[in-house]
């Protein structure tokens, strides 16, 4: 596949560079089951458009004879799977990128794992494609993973399909296998709404039907791959739709200059259009569209500027600059699509952050409300989702945030779950629609507040969180603490672990995620509590982290006094009053903290009690002497 381009290159290299950069992009991916060739495609397709150099070329024949599974052959895989591991397997585990070109188009290819494991991979490789190459073994036909990629495929918005019918060859070039095939795979695709879908019989390794007509499909009439990457329409929504752009950086190189940097990721902007900015909902005028070469008269979709407002207005990062006229809507309660990455469960009401555009915020999720089998694409009750695992859920964020969904616009409408203890991603989601109580459900204001019930109680309210392995000593402290409060003609109230299970989270089981949703509601009655004086002992195992920091982020600061009870795994099994060790280690209790669920001891308590070496009554001093400290009794 020699450019034509060549003479123009020999004699004019500004010409040749100009015509370059202004052909158009593709993105697309490779995607299906193990083994079926996507490796061998994009080597074939990089062999092919000479963008393979010579060192390379001799490497990859020494790498064929030595890791390469065509028997000595040029192994075209190996152009794209560099990782050991990809090369030992003979599989691809994690997402390559490759460019090539023609004299046509410039492409960005997505080479993406097979195996169900690194389903997650393959999601990232789709979020930016424009197009989807699905390759079929042609000796085994549509596959569940041939499904799932498909049905991915159509969740992340991609509606241009190439159905790439491979290892033609191996069947003889059968045209009633390729017709079989052809026939399964649209029957499945009308069910998930893909019907943009161009079918192509090929053998990446021997080149049929991928640059030239092979003739040994004659039967076959349609175009070659590349005719069709080269041809295929590519959409440009972004620059239809209205004008959107994330601010990711405040511009403020001296006193005389304040821009906000970011992408627009839709629509147009020029000088003197009206915009909105969001979620505060303030509005101004476009001054300038500032650039490193120089101010712009206007600037679209795809294209990293500076943008200067005729008003001084309060902009930061993550707020986003809108039309006026059309601008995105704001909320912070949303029912969305999402795919779990992460290798421990989702877990509803636990904590994690939420990366959209440019902003970041809390995120809590509900249970869901089902989770899809995208084998039979039945909807699936669900209590949470594992790796892999797709579902809708209602989410809930700490801050309202501006969007569009995500059928509107992906970048305005696309997530990121990030777990606030490790900062890695651990799912990716889709908004759909704001709920209508995000809309209608209002803060009532009430007259007699905190500060009034604090007052006619004289005292300063405050969540004192007993934490710790069962067994360890937490209500005996708990109680003797409200004892001593109480004398002290102080207002309290006392949370138990195993009293609050009878009634309000009597529901619930010992899963990680029941657990995570027992502290949540534990969590929000006892803000509650605050808000009327009491001082709250809460006396609960609450083996996460990330759950008793949500509870302490719940309250102001200082109104959290986290209480370790430390007492030593086989002391507190000595102990052993209710008899739940031995049950746990004779295998008829599961999910036993400390025995086969973890226990994650505080780093930072404003208490650490050691049981060992203290009585009840001596600890339950140093939780007063702590009170006394934090100002919360006189």
């Amino acid at each position: 596949m020699a450019h034509a381009h060549d003479d123009l290159l020999a004699n004019d290299i500004e010409a040749y560079l100009h015509a370059h950069e202004h052909k158009s992009l593709l993105r697309f991916i490779t995607c299906g089951s193990v083994d079926d060739g996507k490796s061998t495609l994009i080597g074939r397709l990089l062999y092919e458009s000479k963008l393979v150099f010579e060192d390379h070329l001799a490497a990859l024949e020494a790498d064929s004879k030595k890791v390469g599974t065509q028997g000595g052959e040029l192994d075209f895989a190996l152009l794209v799977d560099g990782l050991a591991a990809e090369r030992e397997q003979g599989i691809t585990i994690d997402v390559a990128y490759r460019f090539f070109s023609t004299e046509v188009r410039k492409f960005v290819v997505a080479d993406t794992p097979g195996h169900e494991q690194y389903t997650r991979n393959m999601v990232t490789g789709a979020s930016t494609a424009d197009l989807a190459v699905i390759l079929i073994d042609a000796r085994k036909g549509v596959l569940t993973q041939t499904r799932r990629h498909s049905y991915l495929v159509s969740l992340l918005g991609i509606r241009r399909v190439v159905v790439a019918i491979n290892k033609l060859d191996i069947v003889d070039y059968s045209q009633d296998v390729y017709d079989t095939i052809e026939a399964d795979y649209r029957a499945f695709a009308a069910q998930i709404g893909l019907d943009d879908i161009t079918c192509i019989p090929m053998s990446a390794l021997r080149g049929d039907n991928i640059i030239d007509p092979s003739p040994n499909t004659p039967w076959y009439t349609g175009p070659t791959l590349i005719q069709h990457l080269e041809t295929v329409p590519i959409d440009d929504l972004a620059a239809s739709q209205s004008f959107r752009m994330p601010v990711q950086w405040v511009n403020r190189p001296d006193l005389d200059f304040r821009g906000f940097s970011g992408r627009i990721v839709g629509g147009t902007v020029q000088p003197g259009m009206a915009v909105r900015v969001l979620p505060s909902g303030q509005t101004s005028t476009v001054a300038r569209v500032v650039t490193f070469d120089g101010d712009l008269t206007s600037a679209e979709a795809g294209q990293s500027v500076t943008i200067t407002l005729t008003d001084e207005i309060d902009v930061s990062r993550g707020d986003v600059l809108a039309a006026a006229s059309a601008p995105p809507a704001v909320a912070d309660q949303f029912e969305a699509h999402i795919v779990w990455m992460g290798e421990q469960e989702m877990l509803p009401g636990r904590p994690y952050l939420m990366k959209v555009g440019t902003r970041t915020v809390g995120l809590s999720i509900a249970h869901p409300k089902y989770r899809v089998d995208v084998n039979t694409l039945e909807h699936i009750a669900a209590k949470t989702l594992h790796l892999n695992e797709i579902g809708i859920c209602n989410i809930n964020l700490d801050r309202p945030i501006a969007f569009d969904a995500y059928a509107d616009n992906r970048e305005m409408g696309g997530f990121i779950i990030i777990d606030r203890m490790t900062n890695s991603t651990v799912g990716a989601g889709l908004l759909h629609f704001a709920l209508r109580r995000a809309d209608n459900v209002h803060w009532q204001a009430i007259e007699v507040g905190k500060e009034a019930h604090s007052t006619l109680k004289s005292q300063r309210p405050a969540v004192v969180w007993f934490t710790g392995l069962s067994g360890a000593g937490k209500s005996a402290i708990a109680n003797v603490v409200e004892r001593k409060l109480h004398a002290l003609g102080r207002h309290t109230y006392l949370l138990d672990g195993d009293n609050v299970r009878h009634g309000l989270n009597k529901d619930l089981g010992f899963t990680d995620a029941d657990r995570v949703e027992n502290i949540r509601r534990v969590a929000e009655v006892s803000k509650l509590m605050v808000d009327a004086g009491l001082l709250v002992l809460v006396s609960f195992i609450s083996p996460f982290r990330a759950e008793r920091r949500m509870a302490r982020e719940m309250l102001d600061a200082d109104e959290f006094i986290e209480v370790f009870v430390d007492t030593p795994l086989a002391v507190a099994e000595q102990r052993d009053v209710k008899g739940l060790y031995q049950k746990a280690r004779s295998g008829q209790l599961a999910n036993f903290t400390g025995i086969d669920s973890p226990y994650e001891p505080p780093e930072h308590a404003e208490v650490h009690i050691d049981t060992t070496s203290l009585s009840a009554e001596e600890a339950a001093d140093q939780v007063i002497e702590a009170l006394r400290a934090a100002g919360r009794i006189p």
